[in-house]
């Protein structure tokens, strides 16, 4: 008797746990799918000026990046709006093979979403050259031996905007994400060489990285530059160290990903530990509301590259990190589908833009990889 009992409470505590999940998954799956539609719909009936464009007076990244989070969650590029974008932005392909308005400082930021964009869009092939010709412009312009730069130049390997002669990490983390989508493999040269400047961007003195930053403050974690004398977004620490900060971090642990840096490598194992240890979708760890969205993205794209749904925070707590972004972003949804910043740093002030980075972080977190 004791023993039916047994059984018959462990089969109910099994049906109330599993029931328990199925209503966590068709919340998160309805959470989900409400703030895509919506978002979508903002971006095609508001968002988009006549031209196919997303902000022009930005230049041509927003669309890019728009355009991309339209066609991930399904839009096809022979829709009306994702066409008219597209045709905008061949209308930037330059005869040096990038793809950028000119007379701007920021080719390879443009340039780099552009070609994540028509590699989207390529399933029949028809950006195959000019994928190839902005692949060859990007490894032109990035920082290296043909800019007089050799591996010991703390500027090798990098790629940065025109205006401040200098690489940087989140430019950086473009420059790989564009080489790979192009068709470059990890071990590339130009991949491996970007790898270079984002190991030097760390706060891990290792055999990678012998610059005078981290013994500073080695916390693992990463911070803008390590050029041009060195530069956090988030400031020093009182011994003149380079303070890390979340989007950064992010950006530097995908990276080193997308560049085939193993889960066992010390420099990956000290990013993650960084990342339990400051988990946080209220804020950019070490910015407060500063690149809010910019953070959700980089999250959820380098979570995403660990292949892991769930993630330790320093308390020891588990965390559901798909499910959790979703929920997050949702409640910051205005009524309209869009997303904006109060902080409007970093042009995160623009609807189109900040709804496009949380399409794409929402990217991420489809519910057929949170279930």
């Amino acid at each position: 008797m004791i023993q039916r009992r047994t059984s018959m409470m462990l089969a109910l505590i099994l049906y109330f746990t599993s029931a328990a999940v199925s209503a966590d998954d068709a919340a998160h799956r309805n959470r989900y799918e409400q703030a895509v539609a919506k978002a979508i719909s903002y971006l095609k009936s508001k968002g988009q000026a006549s031209d196919g464009s997303f902000s022009s007076h930005a230049g041509i990244g927003p669309t890019a990046l728009v355009t991309t989070a339209l066609l991930r969650h399904g839009v096809p590029a022979s829709d009306p709006s994702v066409a008219r974008s597209l045709q905008y932005l061949e209308e930037s392909i330059q005869p040096d093979g990038g793809i950028y308005s000119p007379g701007t400082f920021y080719r390879n930021y443009e340039t780099c979403l552009t070609v994540l964009c028509f590699t989207e869009a390529n399933e029949d092939g028809r950006y195959n050259q000019a994928i190839k010709r902005a692949d060859a412009f990007v490894k032109g312009i990035q920082w290296d031996e043909d800019e007089g730069k050799d591996p010991s130049d703390l500027a090798y390997g990098g790629g940065g905007y025109g205006k401040h002669k200098r690489p940087d990490l989140s430019n950086t983390s473009f420059l790989i994400d564009a080489l790979r989508a192009a068709g470059n493999s990890a071990d590339s040269e130009a991949v491996q060489r970007a790898l270079v400047f984002v190991s030097r961007c760390q706060n891990l003195e290792s055999e990678h990285n012998t610059t005078a930053f981290p013994v500073k403050n080695p916390d693992g974690g990463f911070y803008y530059t390590v050029a041009a004398g060195g530069s956090s977004q988030a400031g020093e620490t009182a011994n003149g160290g380079l303070r890390s900060y979340g989007s950064m971090t992010y950006a530097g642990l995908k990276s080193m990903l997308y560049a085939g840096v193993g889960p066992d490598d010390p420099r990956v194992k000290a990013a993650a530990k960084w990342v339990s240890e400051h988990y946080d979708l209220k804020s950019n760890p070490g910015l407060g509301t500063a690149g809010l969205f910019y953070y959700y993205h980089l999250f959820g794209k380098a979570l995403d590259a660990i292949s892991d749904d769930t993630l330790i925070d320093a308390a020891g707590k588990e965390h559901k990190w798909r499910i959790e972004l979703v929920a997050e972003l949702a409640s910051r949804q205005q009524p309209d589908g869009s997303w904006i910043n109060d902080n409007d740093r970093w042009f995160e002030g623009d609807a189109n833009l900040v709804t496009g980075y949380a399409l794409l972080a929402l990217a991420y977190c489809e519910p057929a990889k949170a279930e």
